[in-house]
């Protein structure tokens, strides 16, 4: 496990839209000035910070006073497209606040499958991880689709923020949900479901205890996050699920502390 003071970790953390929109279709200015704190304190600690942030429709839907996710791909890519700006700039101010500058990059899947896109991305985030420039990573959803021989898309933001992860060998992957750990069966319909502190392997059980239910801003579930869990494990990495309500809880993970679920040795 990463220890608190140990110098040049490199750490993803991602966060989740339920993490950052409230149910009421408002952005969650509190969670987000928390995160941007925490990710900027330890970038000045020494650590390498790189965070994948989902939230784009979320806050392209409170942007225009919208409340429910359209049906049409065209509508939640403009959506999208107006929720980026607006995110990164409230990004951007929030870590600003706390002396770190931060970088966008949108990627779709081809740019991460294709050698030489591949290659040229890793160098941008080397560079700027060698500049203390925390990098903000999203899909590119105004543009991604997925049809054919023109496959762009990401199944989803736990799938990014793994595949980002491992091409950086990333020493950890934080993942910030809207629950507390990986569960042996969902915890919102039994009331004795069980938290799995710690999967060495992935098993049968495991998959048939995940739920694919996802929320009202958002497109991810535990299966998702398990597919997630599985990468990071078969490029022998770590990946530790936990609540994102309060970002901060990351200084717990880092100190040691057992927090939510771990995924690898």
């Amino acid at each position: 496990m990463v220890k608190m003071g140990s110098q040049h970790q490199r750490i993803v953390v991602k966060v989740g839209t339920s993490s950052l929109i409230y149910p009421n279709g408002q952005v969650n200015l509190r969670t987000i000035d928390r995160l941007a704190y925490t990710l900027a304190t330890l970038n000045h600690q020494g650590y390498e910070m790189v965070l994948v942030s989902s939230g784009a429709i979320g806050v392209g839907l409170a942007s225009l006073g919208l409340t429910k996710r359209p049906a049409e791909i065209a509508q939640q890519q403009a959506l999208a497209s107006i929720g980026q700006t607006e995110l990164m700039r409230i990004y951007s101010q929030r870590f600003l606040d706390y002396q770190t500058k931060v970088a966008q990059i949108l990627l779709t899947r081809d740019v991460l499958e294709y050698p030489v896109s591949r290659q040229h991305t890793l160098n941008t985030i080397e560079t700027l991880l060698g500049d203390s420039v925390v990098p903000i990573i999203n899909e590119n959803d105004p543009v991604s689709v997925d049809e054919l021989d023109h496959h762009t898309t990401f199944s989803d933001n736990d799938e990014l923020s793994a595949q980002v992860a491992t091409k950086i060998k990333a020493d950890l992957l934080i993942v910030l949900s809207d629950i507390d750990a990986f569960y042996d069966r969902d915890p919102h319909k039994f009331a004795d479901a069980q938290p799995i502190r710690h999967v060495k392997e992935m098993t049968p059980e495991l998959g048939k205890a995940a739920s694919g239910t996802s929320t009202q801003f958002g497109t991810g579930g535990m299966v998702t996050k398990l597919r997630a869990a599985a990468t990071i494990m078969e490029a022998n990495q770590n990946m530790i699920l936990c609540n994102g309500q309060d970002p901060k809880i990351i200084f717990q993970i880092l100190d040691g502390h057992k927090i939510g679920t771990r995924f690898g040795k």
